[in-house]
């Protein structure tokens, strides 16, 4: 009799044991995220172009992904699974700098450890086409439209539109094409990029503009060149990131 009863609290050990188990694992994977801001396209748009956030306060962060510019407008910055690509202009040239020493005007992360992958059909090549599937996508795969999520499309784009801003000194008039012309801005065609968005459907003049709903930057597969995407045409080979559930 007493042997029995050890073998059923052996077997009874044996089972809260793999139920606390499974509870790890489930803990592990319950990927719930925040996208979190500093400052607002709203404020700049009326001149204030002040720090509102040190990017050292992020460097220890895991799987930061994050996109914004700096203060006083002078780059763009964008980390990809916590590495920096920051972009700013110097002498006519864009320079990437992996630092996490500046300040940032506006800031937009988020954490995410692991990603959803979808391929994007050969049917969606503009920008407002890739909007829409983001939006359905995110849908589709149970994310809550009623938040921000961040979302990653990798691959061969056939074109993008781009610029690094680098606002001169004492000018007060925002307008958007000017924050487009300021710097140095172009367009890159069939390369290999990774763009970098945050999507959101109440974030207009927040951290999207008032004709989107996803705000994005870039960098190119080789790293050597990365900023504000303005516009794109997808290529037939790319995939979009969602933050898996």
């Amino acid at each position: 009799m007493n042997r029995v009863r050890l073998n059923l609290l052996s077997i009874a050990a044996l089972f809260l044991i793999a139920l606390n188990i499974c509870g790890c694992k489930e803990s592990n994977h319950s990927l719930n995220y925040e996208v979190k801001h500093s400052g607002a396209l709203r404020a700049i748009m009326s001149g204030n172009l002040d720090a509102t956030v040190k990017l050292d306060t992020l460097s220890s962060m895991s799987n930061l992904y994050a996109l914004g510019a700096f203060e006083n407008l002078e780059g763009e910055l964008q980390i990809l699974n916590g590495k920096p690509y920051n972009s700013m202009v110097k002498d006519s040239l864009v320079v990437i700098d992996s630092s996490f020493d500046r300040k940032a005007a506006l800031l937009v992360y988020a954490q995410i450890p692991v990603w959803t992958e979808i391929t994007i059909p050969v049917s969606v090549k503009t920008k407002v086409a890739l909007e829409e599937f983001i939006q359905v996508s995110a849908m589709n795969n149970g994310l809550d439209m009623g938040k921000p999520f961040p979302f990653l499309v990798e691959g061969e784009i056939s074109s993008l539109d781009w610029h690094v801003i680098d606002w001169p000194k004492g000018d007060t008039s925002h307008t958007h094409e000017k924050h487009r012309n300021s710097g140095l801005n172009g367009t890159i065609k069939d390369r290999e990029v990774e763009v970098i968005g945050f999507f959101s459907l109440h974030h207009k003049a927040v951290f999207t503009h008032h004709t989107t709903n996803m705000h994005m930057h870039f960098k190119t597969k080789d790293d050597l060149l990365a900023g504000h995407v303005d516009n794109l045409q997808l290529g037939n080979d790319t995939k979009l990131k969602l933050p898996k559930k």
